[in-house]
């Protein structure tokens, strides 16, 4: 016996269970729902991206500047190549020019001979060096560092890896940023007494003389800023060279003298909260000849400013 195919398709096609969809208006709304919550999240998801990216300074013009990194040395031949080589790092990945100057007091572990060498890795472009006979301090140390330099805007650091480099992106952003009425920051400092800011191995006694100066400045002198010894600063170019000729103090006291002096000029300040790292390698260089000399700049400012 034959079968008929047309007649067994159609059959088949009869047998088969009718199915329809309903869109009823609470699926269609559902769906509707469902979707705003997706496109919502997208756009957060985008906008946290480019909000992140603009807190890297990824956009703002000084990200397009050179920048000079002025690091005196003492005994820091250990150091010395991990923070240039964080600073490099830091640099390329910012896609922001860069040179560091080292100037080295006649470091007597021949921190020198460190700086020639990293000179010859890094190219003459990138490390430039100032040798001078003798411990001549801090504040001509930044003098010296600062006619040697070529940048735009400068940055004074230490080179005891106590200030990451990671922090800098952000500085530069928030000077671009700027005040309230938009004109950028003349100085950002690094801060460590504000929310996100902090310090790391140090122990009681070293936490204690840090807040007790930085109070005790803060109360007598009111610069308007938050950590008046730290320094970890982005300046423009021009602010530096006007306030340091007026600075005469030395040690910590040196740090504190420039935002006053600042300040008094009427110069605007920005923050950015940093983590202070204690040194792993060398000696520290605070001891009770630095503690004099600071409370000796504190109350010479106190009454002369």
């Amino acid at each position: 016996m034959r079968l008929d195919s047309s007649r067994l398709v159609l059959h088949a096609h009869h047998s088969l269970p009718q199915v329809r969809v309903h869109r009823s208006p609470q699926v269609c709304i559902v769906l509707f729902c469902l979707l705003v919550v997706v496109a919502l999240e997208v756009w957060l998801v985008q906008k946290a991206h480019s909000t992140s990216i603009a807190a890297a300074g990824a956009i703002t013009p000084g990200f397009k500047m050179l920048y000079s990194i002025i690091l005196p040395t003492y005994n820091e031949r250990e150091n010395l190549p991990l923070i240039v080589y964080m600073l490099n790092k830091t640099f390329i990945e910012a896609k922001v020019k860069h040179e560091v100057v080292v100037v080295d007091d006649s470091s007597p572990d021949n921190t020198l001979e460190v700086a020639k060498s990293l000179r010859d890795i890094y190219g003459s472009s990138q490390v430039t060096i100032v040798s001078r006979k003798g411990k001549l301090g801090l504040g001509s140390a930044y003098f010296a560092g600062l006619e040697a330099a070529k940048g735009d805007r400068i940055i004074l650091m230490d080179a005891d890896l106590s200030h990451h480099p990671k922090f800098i992106p952000q500085m530069i952003s928030v000077m671009d940023q700027g005040d309230r009425s938009g004109r950028p920051f003349d100085i950002v400092s690094g801060t460590r007494y504000r929310r996100g800011g902090g310090v790391a191995g140090w122990d009681f006694k070293r936490k204690l003389t840090s807040c007790g100066a930085n109070f005790l400045a803060t109360f007598l002198l009111n610069p308007g800023a938050s950590d008046l010894t730290g320094s970890f600063r982005l300046y423009e170019r021009e602010v530096i060279e006007r306030i340091l000729p007026k600075v005469k103090s030395k040690g910590y006291a040196f740090q504190m003298e420039i935002l006053v002096h600042s300040r008094k000029e009427g110069m605007t300040l920005g923050e950015v909260p940093i983590t202070f790292v204690d040194r792993i390698y060398g000696e520290s260089k605070l001891g009770a000849n630095e503690i004099i000399l600071y409370l000796k700049g504190l109350l010479h400012l106190f009454f002369t400013t």
